[in-house]
């Protein structure tokens, strides 16, 4: 089987294409991850946390970026490209010489090829491994990094319920002066008091060991306060009051094959069987996407009556078609979790407006069913 060459038109084409999509895609990436990454200053300013950590944790979100907005920047980038192709009569120069609307398309189709398969990538192996880091990632800092970011005469925030306080921290690692406040428990809010005491780490959460010292808590029923003193206990610095909290993995992180057929312990409810399903149908038919996108640009441009001067009524309605399929394919996903017969509608969304523009724009369906008007120079 031979393979069919690319032309030096193609060759063109595709390079202005290619230089725009990396440089679309790579600056809304920049700019999302600067709005989310937001969300971790936090850590850094009231935690004490390096930036190495930070951006390690911050970075692990960008390939869902990527994955989310090449869709997206595929539409854009072969819009626009031949837009331009098109104000500056390149593209009337190409049908003169006997260019089909299949020759002026295959550049973008190829680059739309190359993207879906990067999607495909995307979705079923990178993005739920890098997912997943980041979630681990988030749990030890908040769990168990936190802990050992005591300072001397600060009360330190371990979690929203629980807050620290010591008086001095020696070299060797001994505390000294210990306050807890422990709010993790609503029922018996306690205050704990430690003449000294040292850090414990074992497993994801770590523990402190407090010595000589007093628990207080009300008793609600009667509201007296209760104070037990101790020569020597533990206390969990972690999110949760409990010794042995595990970390529940959500649909994101799973891969392709636990989401079909998820392992035990991840289904905490019957209804999420049915979002697993539907998170890894949407994986698989996401990457469609970039094609069917990149169809209705071209049709966009490549279809309809030449007018000298452009026109934006085409690309404004093309912009319009490709955020309702965005607002139908999120209403869809969010339907469908609840009712698993409408899945396949999925599918429909992200590959039907690709059919649909290919079958019009290689002229398999007439113009005249659509009521457009075939191509003319005026």
């Amino acid at each position: 089987m031979t393979r069919l060459p690319l032309t030096r038109i193609d060759r063109y084409i595709l390079r202005q294409l290619s230089f725009a999509l990396v440089a679309v895609t790579a600056g809304l990436v920049a700019l999302i991850w600067l709005t989310q990454s937001l969300r971790f200053v936090e850590l850094v300013v009231n935690r004490g946390l390096s930036m190495r950590v930070f951006f390690g944790l911050t970075g692990l979100l960008i390939p869902n970026f990527v994955a989310v907005i090449l869709p997206i920047t595929s539409f854009v980038v072969v819009l626009f490209a031949y837009q331009r192709l098109a104000s500056d009569r390149e593209l009337t120069v190409m049908r003169a010489s006997g260019l089909s609307p299949l020759a002026l398309a295959r550049p973008a189709l190829l680059l739309g090829g190359a993207v879906m398969l990067g999607c495909f990538l995307l979705n079923v192996q990178i993005v739920p491994a890098s997912f997943s880091a980041f979630r681990q990632y988030q749990w030890e800092i908040r769990n168990r990094l936190a802990a050992f970011l005591l300072q001397e005469g600060v009360f330190t925030t371990v979690s929203d319920n629980m807050t620290v306080y010591v008086r001095t921290r020696d070299k060797d690692g001994a505390l000294r002066g210990i306050l807890v406040d422990d709010g993790r428990d609503p029922n018996s809010h306690a205050v704990i008091i430690a003449e000294h005491g040292r850090l414990i780490a074992t497993g994801e959460a770590p523990r402190m060991l407090m010595v000589n010292g007093s628990r207080e808590e009300i008793d609600h029923a009667t509201g007296r306060l209760n104070v037990l003193t101790f020569d020597e206990t533990t206390v969990e610095l972690s999110q949760s009051a409990k010794a042995e909290e595990q970390r529940f993995r959500d649909a994101g992180e799973l891969s392709l094959g636990e989401l079909f057929n998820p392992p035990p312990g991840a289904v905490q409810s019957p209804r999420d069987a049915g979002k697993f399903v539907v998170e890894a149908h949407r994986r698989l038919a996401a990457p469609f996407t970039v094609l069917s996108f990149s169809l209705i640009a071209l049709v966009a441009v490549l279809c309809g009556a030449f007018r000298r001067h452009g026109g934006i009524v085409r690309p404004a309605v093309a912009i319009g078609c490709v955020v309702g399929l965005l607002a139908v394919g999120l209403a869809v996903v969010n339907l469908a979790a609840s009712a698993p017969i409408l899945i396949p509608l999925i599918w429909l969304q992200a590959i039907l407006p690709g059919v649909g523009c290919a079958l019009y724009l290689f002229e398999l369906i007439p113009q005249s069913w659509l009521n457009l008007p075939s191509l003319q120079q005026r």
